[in-house]
């Protein structure tokens, strides 16, 4: 019997105060992205560069989608 396919749930959280957004897959952190680019090259890194990261369904962007890094001064205190 064949073993099912794997499909990772990845999860960009929402930005921390600086923009960052922490990148995890269960309960795993895979790394911390400050822009869309470092997403990429976060899930390259973990052997899931096959994922289309702006358009998968296999990406969770909490906080605000693949275009949505806002920075420290644009937080409300």
């Amino acid at each position: 019997m064949a073993n099912p396919t794997h499909y990772p749930h990845i999860v960009v959280h929402p930005p921390a105060l600086d923009g960052s957004r922490r990148v995890t897959e269960g309960d795993v952190t895979l790394g911390i992205a400050s822009h869309l680019d470092d997403v990429v090259e976060i899930l390259r890194l973990a052997d899931l560069d096959r994922i289309e990261v702006e358009q998968s369904d296999l990406i969770e962007w909490q906080g605000g989608g693949p275009d949505d890094w806002p920075g420290l001064s644009e937080h409300e205190w």
